[in-house]
C-alpha cells in the first residue's frame, strides 16, 4: 500500500510539472511506482522537480531512481579503453560494452560510446522494471599496477566486499587464500588501509 506521503509527492511533483491526475490516473501512477523502494522513489520525484519540463511521466520517475546503477555518462567513464585496463562495473554495463567493444577497437570512439548509451540505457530500464537489484562485478585487465586503486575504490563505494577484493588483489595464491579471508583486519591492511568492516 503506497503511503500518504508517495502520494502526496506523485501528486506534487505532477502539479508542478502542468499535469493534474483524475484520481483513477492518479491511482495507476503511484501503482506503477509501489513496486519500488519509497526511499528511491521519493529521490526521483525530487529530481523530476528539478529536471523535469512538461508533462510528468512514469519514465520520467524511473530514469531517475537511485538504485546504485550509474548514469551512462558516469558508467561510459568508468568502462575500460583497452584491454589493460580494470573496472568495476554492473552487469548491464559488462553486456552494454559487450555491443561497443569492436567499435573502440577500431578506434571509433564516438560510435562506441552512442553504441554503449544506447544498449545500457535499454539495459538498466529492463533491469529496474525487473526489479532487478544492482551487482558489482570486477573486470581486471592485463595491468596489474591498475587493479588495486580500481579495486580500493570499489570497497570504499560499497560495491564490493573487503575479502573479494582481496582475493582478486591476488589471484594464483590459493594456500594464503584462507589466512587472507580468515583476518579481515589482514586483508584490510593487504589492500591499503581500508575500513576493516565488510560491505555486505
Amino acid at each position: 500500500m503506497p503511503s500518504e506521503q508517495l502520494i502526496q509527492a506523485v501528486a506534487v511533483t505532477a502539479e508542478l510539472c502542468g499535469r493534474t491526475f483524475s484520481p483513477a490516473a492518479a491511482a495507476v501512477f503511484v501503482d506503477d511506482l509501489s513496486r519500488y523502494p519509497e526511499a528511491q522513489v521519493l529521490g526521483a520525484l525530487r529530481r523530476c522537480r528539478r529536471e523535469v519540463r512538461g508533462l510528468l511521466t512514469v519514465q520520467d520517475v524511473l530514469s531517475r531512481l537511485d538504485d546504485g546503477r550509474p548514469g551512462a555518462e558516469e558508467a561510459w567513464a568508468m568502462i575500460p579503453q583497452d584491454e589493460a585496463g580494470s573496472t568495476v562495473w554492473t552487469d548491464e554495463m559488462a553486456a552494454a560494452y559487450g555491443v561497443a567493444r569492436h567499435l573502440l577497437a577500431e578506434g571509433d570512439r564516438i560510435g562506441a560510446r552512442m553504441a554503449f548509451r544506447e544498449s545500457y540505457g535499454r539495459l538498466v530500464a529492463q533491469a529496474r522494471d525487473d526489479g532487478k537489484p544492482v551487482r558489482w562485478s570486477p573486470s581486471l585487465g592485463h595491468d596489474p599496477g591498475g587493479r588495486e586503486a580500481v579495486l580500493q575504490e570499489a570497497v570504499r563505494l560499497g560495491r564490493l566486499s573487503i575479502a573479494h577484493a582481496a582475493v582478486e588483489l591476488l589471484p594464483g595464491i590459493e594456500d594464503r587464500r584462507p589466512a587472507l579471508l580468515a583476518g579481515q583486519e589482514r586483508v584490510a591492511a593487504l589492500i591499503g588501509g581500508l575500513a576493516t568492516k565488510t560491505v555486505a
